[in-house]
C-alpha cells in the first residue's frame, strides 16, 4: 500500500536543477512559468490506463512505463519536428501499489527526460481505484519549420525509418506467447521505443516535409497523411522494411504486424524527390535504417494504394481487394 502523501511524492520526484534556460519558474507554484518569444511551442499528451494500456510486470515493469509513456510523448513531437523540453506528470494510484513502484515510474520517467534534456515542471497526484499515469510534454520549434500532415505533395516520395511490426510482435510474445526467434529484441522495442527526435532534428534545413510518427499502424498513419493533405498514396508492399524474422510468419500475420500493430513509433513522411539524398544522409548519421516505400501519385481521392493501385489499403490495416 502506498505510505507517502501528495507533498512528500513531490519532494521526492522533483528536479534539484533545471536543464532549459527557458523556465523561470518550475515545481514549487501552482502553475509552472517558462517563456519563448522566438519559436513556435508545440505539446502534447497521453495517458496509459493499468489493464488496458499496459498489465503491471507483465507487458512491462513500472520503470519501462515511466520511459514508454514518455517516449510516446516525444515521437509526437518528434513528428512535428519539435525538440521536447518540459513534461507534467499526473498519476492517480490505487491502494495496491506500492511507494517503490511509484517513484519507478517517475525512475522510467526521468531516465528518458534527461537524455532528451527535459524538465519535469508539474502535474497532480491522487488515489483511485486503478493506477492511471498521464503525461504531458512541451517542446519547441522554428516556426517555418513545424512539420503538418497536410504538406505532402504530388510526386513526393514516401519513406519510412526503422522496421515495422517489431513492437506488435513484442507484445504478443508477451501476452500471447508467440514463438518467434529472438524474443528479447522484439520486446525491448515494445517496452523502451526510441523516438526519432535526432533524425527528425537533421531534416531541419528541408523545405517541406510531412511526417507522422507509427502509433496506429503504417495504414492509419499512411491514410492520416492523404486525407490532411488531400492526395492519394502508392506504396510497395515488398519495400516496407520488416526484421527479417516477421518474413517467416504466415501471411495473414506479416500483414498485420506491417500494417496495423502499431507503437513501434518510427516515422513515416513524405518529401520531395530532391531531398531523398538528405534524407538517408540524416538517417546515416542518426544511426537509423530509413526506406522509400512509395510515392504520392494524385491530388484527389486521399486513398492508400497497393502494388500498383492493385490493391486498397484502409486505416484498420486490412488490404481490400480493388
Amino acid at each position: 500500500m502506498v505510505i507517502m502523501d501528495e507533498f512528500k511524492l513531490i519532494n521526492k520526484i522533483k528536479q534539484t536543477y533545471y536543464r532549459n534556460a527557458s523556465l523561470i519558474k518550475g515545481i514549487g507554484d501552482d502553475a509552472a512559468v517558462f517563456k519563448q518569444t522566438n519559436q513556435s511551442i508545440l505539446t502534447a499528451v497521453d495517458t496509459f490506463v493499468e489493464n488496458i494500456h499496459f498489465i503491471k510486470d507483465k507487458t512491462m515493469s513500472t520503470k519501462q512505463l515511466g520511459y514508454r509513456c514518455l517516449a510516446v510523448n516525444i515521437s509526437d513531437l518528434a513528428a512535428m519536428g519539435a525538440v521536447p523540453r518540459f513534461y507534467l506528470v499526473s498519476v492517480v494510484i490505487p491502494p495496491n501499489w506500492e511507494e517503490l513502484d511509484v517513484l519507478s515510474v517517475f525512475d522510467g520517467l526521468s531516465q528518458l527526460a534527461k537524455k532528451h534534456q527535459m524538465d519535469l515542471i508539474g502535474g497532480d497526484t491522487v488515489s483511485g481505484d486503478t493506477f492511471v499515469l498521464s503525461v504531458t510534454v512541451i517542446g519547441y520549434a522554428d516556426e517555418e519549420k513545424v512539420r503538418y500532415r497536410s504538406d505532402a505533395k504530388v510526386d513526393d516520395i514516401v519513406f519510412v525509418t526503422g522496421t515495422l511490426g517489431d513492437a506488435g510482435i513484442g507484445l504478443d510474445i508477451l501476452l500471447n506467447d508467440l514463438k518467434i526467434n529472438n524474443q528479447s529484441y522484439f520486446i525491448n522495442r515494445h517496452q523502451v521505443p526510441e523516438p526519432r527526435v535526432t533524425f527528425a532534428q537533421l531534416l531541419n534545413k528541408i523545405d517541406r516535409l510531412s511526417l507522422n510518427d507509427i502509433s496506429d499502424g503504417l495504414s492509419s498513419e499512411l491514410n492520416e497523411i492523404a486525407k490532411a493533405s488531400n492526395i492519394s498514396i502508392m506504396i510497395n508492399d515488398k519495400d516496407i522494411p520488416v526484421n527479417k524474422e516477421l518474413k517467416k510468419l504466415p501471411d495473414h500475420q506479416q500483414i498485420k504486424y506491417k500494417y496495423s500493430s502499431g507503437e513501434d513509433f518510427e516515422l513515416v513522411g513524405t518529401t520531395s524527390k530532391k531531398n531523398w539524398n538528405q534524407i538517408k544522409q540524416a538517417a546515416k548519421k542518426a544511426g537509423i535504417l530509413v526506406t522509400k516505400i512509395g510515392q504520392v501519385v494524385t491530388s484527389t481521392n486521399e486513398q492508400v494504394f497497393v502494388d500498383n493501385y492493385n490493391q486498397i489499403l484502409k486505416s484498420n490495416g486490412y488490404i481490400h481487394l480493388k
